[in-house]
């Protein structure tokens, strides 16, 4: 069974995942000091809960973001699960599309297996909006080729910043407003319309001009933890695969095991 890990800037994200279906995923913040015996404590009583030890893990790929963390993530793979892993974009398991951009080495792992994947899943030119600690926006053209695309402000990032620049302003969840009114009544509820319906207004503002711009239909496919909060007040994407980045490893693995 496949071990796959999607090491980001807030969360890595652990995924079991079974001849390309995802078995069970699991996340622990991100912390580059956390040491791989840290990491099997914690992930062998996971595995147990499914019914599982640490021999049913035959394969690890990881992907990261957060260079810092990536050894203490090999450790775990070569000392505990007996296996050297593949590192995505790297040796072995290096970019198997085209990054059409000035800066190919600087393009994220994360955005690069989620073109993988969106292209993988879907035909034609896709823009994936990935909600994560930054809100990126990523064109894919019809070949599969990476092309580039945005990076904005995470939605958590810029509630912190609100919160911790405004004495006055009180910590909020972030949740899909009652109602479509973006007069607040309240501090709140003020600060709830412009945390959300500012993103919706982003969004839509973005990928309006990254229609023109492409000039051709377009898929718009919305992947992270909170992708599914805009869908409840309007049709943003054609579509919401909260996996995407998981799916780009397995995808990965896939193609070098062939080989």
């Amino acid at each position: 069974m496949l071990l796959a890990i999607d090491a980001g800037n807030t969360n890595v994200v652990f995924a079991l995942v079974d001849d390309g279906e995802i078995r069970a995923r699991w996340r622990i913040a991100t912390d580059p000091r956390r040491t791989a015996d840290e990491y099997v404590v914690w992930l062998k009583e996971l595995l147990e809960l499914e019914g599982l030890g640490r021999e049913a893990v035959t394969a690890v790929i990881i992907g990261t973001v957060v260079p810092r963390a990536l050894h203490n993530l090999s450790v775990l793979a070569t000392k505990y699960f007996g296996v050297e892993p593949l590192v995505a974009g790297q040796g072995k398991a290096e970019w198997p599309i085209a990054l059409d951009v000035d800066e190919p080495q600087n393009v994220g792992a994360d955005r690069a297996l989620n073109a993988i994947a969106g292209h993988a899943n879907h035909k034609g030119d896709l823009i994936l909006i990935d909600f994560g600690t930054a809100t990126t926006f990523d064109v894919v053209d019809f070949s599969g080729a990476y092309k580039g695309g945005i990076i904005a402000p995470g939605l958590n990032l810029s509630l912190d910043a609100l919160v911790g620049a405004a004495a006055k302003l009180p910590r909020i969840a972030i949740e899909a407003p009652e109602d479509i009114s973006v007069i607040g009544r309240t501090t709140t509820s003020q600060m709830l319309t412009g945390v959300y319906w500012g993103y919706v207004a982003m969004i839509e503002g973005l990928v309006a001009r990254l229609k023109a711009e492409i000039g051709r239909p377009v898929t718009v496919i919305a992947t992270g933890g909170l992708a599914s909060l805009f869908e409840r007040h309007g049709k943003l994407f054609d579509a919401v695969e909260p996996d995407l980045t998981i799916q780009g490893l397995s995808l990965l693995y896939k193609q070098v095991a062939a080989h």
